[in-house]
């Protein structure tokens, strides 16, 4: 049975910094793609970031290029989201999600959520102006 479980949510100032952990049981996450996706009240889920996990290629959406930074521990099987300069626009419940297995995805559908087949349960980031 796969489980990802995220942690690390919380309550920020804008301009703060918060890093988010996914730790995946029952799914190796190497030679896998696995990302970040976030959904604010009354918004579509969005993806934000993403990442083989093999050669550490990653993918952002325009609205966190720059200010956040997706990695992955191999040995702790997890993958983490390192968030800097927030603002209140990314205020949201994170969410960590896994592609099937040993399924290669064309940079076009890194960060599209029916891409990915597990999902945790969602950490919760706000973020006060």
């Amino acid at each position: 049975q796969v489980q990802l479980v995220e942690s690390g949510g919380g309550s920020v100032q804008a301009g703060g910094s918060l890093r988010l952990s996914c730790a995946a049981s029952g799914y190796r996450i190497n030679n896998n793609w696995m990302a970040w996706f976030r959904q604010a009240p009354g918004k579509e889920r969005e993806g934000v970031a993403a990442i083989y996990t093999s050669y550490s290629t990653t993918y952002y959406s325009d609205s966190v290029k720059g200010r956040f930074t997706i990695s992955r521990d191999s040995a702790n099987n997890s993958v983490y989201l390192q968030m800097n300069n927030l603002n209140s626009d990314d205020t949201a419940m994170y969410f960590c999600a896994a592609a099937r297995e040993l399924t290669w995805l064309h940079p076009s559908q890194t960060l599209i959520s029916d891409e990915y087949k597990y999902w945790g349960q969602g950490t919760q980031v706000t973020v006060s102006a």
